[in-house]
Parts: structure tokens; C-alpha cells; sequence
């Protein structure tokens, strides 16, 4: 996974403190990346079985005939926020032609929604620099110090800017609304997702990964800020749980309800991906393939309240 700190991978971090992995009976160990494309490497590399990771890398794998599938979906937002240094004048986006964009890594979650808003406000991605900066809190300092013009990353990092004045956000995938203006519908937001042959050799483990995920949804549903800062270890807030807290209410509403994916929503995902630059033609995607539900579906009807 990247970012294991991040808002964006809250349903983990709550599965793993409430014991639901272990309910579930299963061990889990965590790799930690800068980037979702790093962690996609680990998996392709065979150091790790299962991805956390945006949904938007399986478009990638299935164009290049390699058959892995989402399996359960934590988020029905990218969760990432775009914002410029408060530094620098900025009467129209074309004035950021040649600036820095500091992204998690290049053909990540953070670089397609960046080169999703250059296209909408008449920018190609190569008009401007990609820096590769992660995920940590020390991309704050990047931009803080001039290393870095803009920003696209996931909070509370970038709630944490904001507040700040460190930035203004030029464009947000957090909430519903939001993702629907810049992406032009939902869209699936981070899920786990693993090779097709591993979810058919290790069935029970990836059942009990879904259970436990599902089971981490459904409690966040009904989670208080108290409860949230009673679960979440202190080294998550960044060293400031007002912030925290503020990132995670923005956010709320974006985690997903039962972990089931919809299908509309991955058409939507293809048809912004795929005007992207370098991408397969459509002719090639099977999104069918892409996911299943067959998992995500037993633990819904285990968790109905």
C-alpha cells in the first residue's frame, strides 16, 4: 500500500485496530510504499500477494494481458486533492505552463487526476514538469520550499496545507459532488485488488480480507470524531489531530458503504481514463473483467445490520 498514514487507506488502519483482520482469521503484513505505483511494482514483483491501491491500475494491468481484479472497494472517491502554492500569482491555469506538479509518482492515482485537470483547463500533461515527491508529510516542505509549484496528493496532507494557507486547491476528488465535476461521474476510489489467479487459489484468505474491510466500513458508518481518534493510533494525525479530524469529516462521505463495486461507476473511471494520454484504445478493455463482486457481496450479507 501507499501512504498507510493517509485518510486514504482509513478502512485498513480500522480493520487492523478493531481486530476485524484477526475476527476474519487472517494475519495481515503491511508493506509500505510512497505511491500506489510502487506498491502495484511490489505485487508484479511477487514481494506482496494483494494491492491497496487506486482502482485506475487495473485499466493499465488489463491492457498490458496481465489479469488481476478488484475485490473490494474502500473508496467511491479518488480521495486527492490539486492545489498550487499560495506563493505564485495565478490569473488563468495556463500561467502554470512549465511549472513543477508534485505528484506521488508518474502513472498514479495523483498523476491521472492531475493530467485530468490539465486537459479540462487547456493544458497537455508534457506543457509541465512531474516531480515525483510520495506521499509522506515531507511533501510539505517540497512545496513550502519552492522544490515543487503544485501538489496533487491525498490528505490530511493536503487538508493540512489548506488550512495553512499553504496552498489554494484548484481541483478536489473527495467528496461525491466534487469527483462528479472533475471526472464527469463516480467513480471507484481505492480498492484491494489482486492477481485473478490468486483470488482463485486463496478464496478463504480473500473472503476474509473482504469480510474485514466490509466490517470496517460498516462501523465507519456510525464512527463519532471521539471514536475515531480512540482507533486511529496518534502517529496518523501527523502531529496535529484537529486537522485530522477536519480532513476526515471532508472525507466522510466518500468511503464506501458495503465494498461492492458498480459497474457505472468503472465505465465512468474508463472513459476518463482512457482520454488520457498514451492510453489503450477502448476496443482492447474488458471492464468486466477488471473486478468482482462475488466477495464484496457474502460480506455485505454477513454485515447487514
Amino acid at each position: 500500500m501507499a501512504a498507510r498514514q493517509s485518510l486514504y487507506h482509513l478502512p485498513l488502519t480500522l480493520a487492523e485496530q478493531l481486530g476485524y483482520f484477526r475476527q476474519a482469521g487472517v494475519a495481515v503484513e503491511w508493506s509500505a510504499h510512497g505511491s500506489g505505483a510502487k506498491a502495484l511494482a511490489s505485487v508484479l514483483l511477487g514481494q506482496a500477494d494483494v494491492v491497496a491501491g487506486a482502482f485506475d491500475h487495473l485499466f493499465g494491468l488489463q491492457a498490458k494481458g496481465l489479469n488481476y481484479q478488484a475485490f473490494v472497494q474502500m473508496g467511491r472517491t479518488p480521495q486527492l486533492s490539486l492545489g498550487v502554492a499560495s506563493r505564485l500569482e495565478l490569473p488563468t491555469p495556463l500561467a502554470l505552463k512549465g511549472a513543477r506538479f508534485g505528484v506521488t509518482a508518474l502513472d498514479s492515482s495523483t498523476y491521472w487526476m492531475t493530467c485530468q485537470w490539465l486537459l479540462q483547463n487547456g493544458l497537455l500533461p508534457e506543457d509541465v514538469v512531474f516531480v515525483e515527491v510520495g506521499s509522506s508529510a515531507a511533501v510539505a516542505d517540497a512545496l513550502r520550499q519552492g522544490a515543487i509549484d503544485v501538489l496533487c496528493n491525498p490528505d490530511p496532507v493536503m487538508y493540512g496545507l489548506e488550512q495553512k494557507n499553504d496552498i489554494r486547491v484548484l481541483a478536489e476528488a473527495r467528496t461525491l459532488m466534487s469527483t462528479r465535476k472533475l471526472m464527469g461521474g463516480a467513480v471507484p476510489g481505492g480498492c484491494l485488488f489482486a492477481k485473478t489467479e490468486y483470488l482463485q487459489r486463496q478464496p478463504e484468505v480473500v473472503q476474509a480480507l473482504s469480510d474485514a474491510v466490509v466490517h470496517a466500513l460498516k462501523w465507519l458508518q456510525t464512527a463519532g470524531l471521539t471514536d475515531i481518534l480512540k482507533t486511529v493510533p496518534p502517529i496518523h494525525w501527523l502531529g496535529d489531530r484537529a486537522i485530522y479530524l477536519g480532513a476526515f469529516e471532508k472525507l466522510r462521505e466518500s468511503y464506501a458503504l458495503d465494498g461492492v463495486i458498480a459497474a457505472d461507476a468503472v465505465a465512468n473511471a474508463w472513459r476518463a481514463h482512457s482520454r488520457l494520454p498514451g492510453r489503450p484504445s477502448t476496443a482492447r478493455m474488458v471492464l468486466a473483467q477488471t473486478y468482482t463482486n462475488g466477495f464484496a457481496l457474502k460480506s455485505k450479507n454477513r454485515f447487514i445490520a
